[in-house]
């Protein structure tokens, strides 16, 4: 098979095409064809080897068709959408014609979207919805705001949190041009992303906000947790401005009775973090019916994978990048 390798941990230049063995299922595994899959910004910190040594194939997510399922979850020619699972991590990942990973990574799906339009579903979805209903709990009449609402995980935040009854949504971008496209997925108020955020949060809201999820990461967090009432929650959801440790003092940086707390979306589809706990059919439907807007911002074909990267790297997309193959 084809298969896209990081041939030494660098910069984009340093994925190539190469020729690889067919992947064989092991007990408890599927195999899958990959028809597309997206691109997310934790595969460039592993194709720097940020995080030290992984699998020659990156990939984290993609959407195909069942090949072979040993546990006989799925049938040959299901239409699949598969995260995680150790992809690019542990296994070799998504960026090949065929991968194999645990089946129950795996979410069966009927529907008619285009490969590439399907392919900018599965990751960002799952990831904002366990935020949203998970740590955060949202639930009617709620408050919430989405810091790092044009990115691809803010943009599923802002569809699916707009669709709860009555919720109000806030949402941050750094450019006041991008701020129509966060009110075209259902943002009630954009508003420019600065340091000191939380003061004009308090001025919208003076009792405080009941939750905030924060793609952003360490450059903002402490502010985050100044705009959130007594009882409210902030969700650590992404790392957009870097991942640099931070300085941080509960006792002069955390409000009182504020509760602060992270997803990993590379737990997704363990034990305590089940595919069955996230309605991936549902959320496919909407997107089918125009309830979420989730048409990719750019798609390349697989021989341009390096080219995506590129785009990522740049910030140069508003929202998914998503590879055909």
């Amino acid at each position: 098979m084809k298969a896209i390798v990081i041939k030494a941990y660098g910069g984009p230049e340093q994925l190539v095409m190469e020729e690889l063995p067919d992947p064989q299922p092991l007990a408890g595994e599927a195999l899958i064809r990959v028809r597309a899959f997206g691109i997310n910004r934790a595969e460039t910190y592993m194709r720097r080897g940020v995080w030290g040594d992984v699998a020659r194939v990156s990939g984290i997510e993609c959407v195909g068709e069942i090949v072979e399922d040993t546990t006989g979850q799925s049938s040959p020619g299901q239409v699949v959408a598969a995260i995680m699972g150790g992809m690019g991590r542990t296994i070799n990942g998504s960026y090949a014609e065929y991968v194999t990973l645990p089946a129950g990574n795996v979410f069966p799906l009927q529907t008619g979207l285009d490969w590439a339009e399907l392919a900018a579903i599965p990751e960002s979805y799952a990831t904002a919805w366990s935020c949203l209903h998970d740590n955060l709990s949202l639930h009617e009449g709620d408050v919430v705001l989405v810091r790092g609402g044009t990115s691809a995980l803010g943009q599923a935040a802002i569809n699916i949190a707009s669709n709860v009854k009555n919720v109000t949504v806030l949402a941050t971008t750094r450019k006041s041009e991008h701020l129509p496209l966060l009110e075209s997925l259902g943002c009630d108020t954009g508003l420019i992303d600065r340091p000191e955020l939380s003061q004009e949060v308090r001025r919208l809201c003076p009792d405080g906000i009941d939750a905030v999820m924060d793609i952003i990461g360490n450059t903002t967090l402490k502010d985050s947790l100044q705009m959130v009432r007594k009882g409210g929650s902030v969700c650590n959801a992404g790392f957009l401005g870097g991942g640099d440790p931070m300085s941080f003092n509960p006792l002069t940086d955390m409000p009182s009775s504020v509760n602060l707390n992270f997803f990993a979306s590379f737990m997704l589809g363990t034990k305590d973090f089940p595919l069955t706990d996230i309605p991936m059919q549902e959320i496919v439907d909407r997107v089918s019916q125009g309830e979420y807007q989730a048409k990719p911002a750019h798609t390349f074909l697989f021989n341009e994978t390096s080219k995506a990267h590129e785009i990522m790297e740049s910030n140069g997309a508003t929202g998914k990048i998503v590879v055909r193959l």
